[in-house]
């Protein structure tokens, strides 16, 4: 049970899942996340150190934080991430640690951080076709990727999820092979809808392939779906399993069907900016008060003050929606 009162916003939703991004550095170069080229990654120095994520993971778990998502850029290029995660896992409160990665570097590292603690993956995978992986992420490395999606599956992770980005006009053919992939690998696939936090400012709303669109390609191919029960109301995605076989499939529409009344999610940046939204345009500055050697009860002042500011939802699908300045591997995916 949290020791302090738990971190409610005005709406009364209560928060209990904290995504903590470890980097904003990145090995590969996907162009809905950042540019290709002359990518300002933040000094080493103004990087939160592991002592300090643990000390704010544990504060928030003391408000009622349960599940930790590590993200990046790329997680896996932080030097010693194990250390982290083993650290992580001693918080009295946390009964959950993820980490969302793209794999290339997974092979190498899955059964240590399955040593260390960490309980579940969510793997991006967009393609199984070396060439697209090359229009998507502007590299080479499919075959690292499946690699690192093999060796995870050997380290039995609790749950490995593969999560597929979806844009018009590039990903339709992917549909297809993803879903017989993870049919055949026995993996959950979520589909989610190409969100305006690119850097390149190639977002448009007649990029978005919508989940709806994807399910119909599915069905005719695999006959239909059928709605699966929801395990956490506040989870993003919307997931059915094949009528006609094993397997699960996910929706993730922030665009055309936003999910924002139930979310429970924070951000903490991994220079220490913390966020209420993933498209929020404000940050509280956590990192400041770690350093200059202000309280536990400082930091939890910031954290409620942040979560006090929460709107009702992120609205994209409003002609008043002002996109975040900076791109998805600055917040933290």
């Amino acid at each position: 049970m949290p020791s302090r009162a738990p971190l409610t916003d005005s709406f009364g939703r209560i928060h209990t899942n904290l995504r903590m991004s470890v980097t904003d550095r990145c090995n590969i170069r996907c162009f809905y996340c950042m540019p290709e080229e002359n990518v300002e990654f933040k000094p080493r120095h103004e990087i939160l150190t592991f002592e300090e994520l643990t000390r704010f993971a544990r504060i928030s778990a003391e408000m009622g934080i349960e599940k930790l998502r590590l993200t990046g850029g790329e997680p896996l290029v932080r030097n010693n991430l194990c250390d982290l995660i083993s650290a992580l896992s001693q918080i009295d409160g946390i009964r959950d640690i993820a980490l969302t990665t793209n794999a290339v570097l997974l092979e190498d590292q899955a059964r240590r951080l399955k040593e260390a603690g960490l309980q579940r993956l969510n793997i991006s995978l967009d393609t199984l076709n070396d060439d697209t992986f090359f229009r998507l992420s502007r590299r080479r490395g499919i075959d690292k990727v499946l690699r690192g999606i093999a060796a995870a599956q050997e380290a039995n992770f609790q749950k490995i999820r593969l999560n597929a980005i979806a844009i018009r006009g590039l990903t339709e053919t992917e549909i297809i092979p993803l879903a017989r992939f993870a049919l055949e690998h026995s993996l959950e696939l979520r589909f989610i809808e190409f969100m305006p936090l690119d850097a390149d400012d190639n977002w448009g709303a007649k990029a978005v392939l919508t989940g709806d669109e994807i399910r119909t390609i599915l069905e005719e191919e695999f006959g239909e779906l059928m709605t699966s029960e929801r395990s956490d109301p506040s989870q993003p995605a919307l997931d059915f399993h094949f009528k006609h076989g094993g397997g699960k499939v996910g929706f993730i529409n922030p665009v055309s069907e936003p999910f924002c009344s139930d979310c429970n999610r924070l951000r903490i940046t991994a220079e220490g900016k913390v966020r209420n939204c993933l498209f929020s345009t404000e940050e509280w500055d956590a990192r400041e008060l770690m350093r200059t050697g202000k309280s536990d009860e400082q930091i939890e002042a910031l954290l409620r003050d942040c979560v006090q500011h929460k709107k009702l939802s992120h609205g994209i699908d409003s002609p008043e929606f002002q996109k975040p300045e900076r791109a998805m591997y600055q917040i933290g995916g």
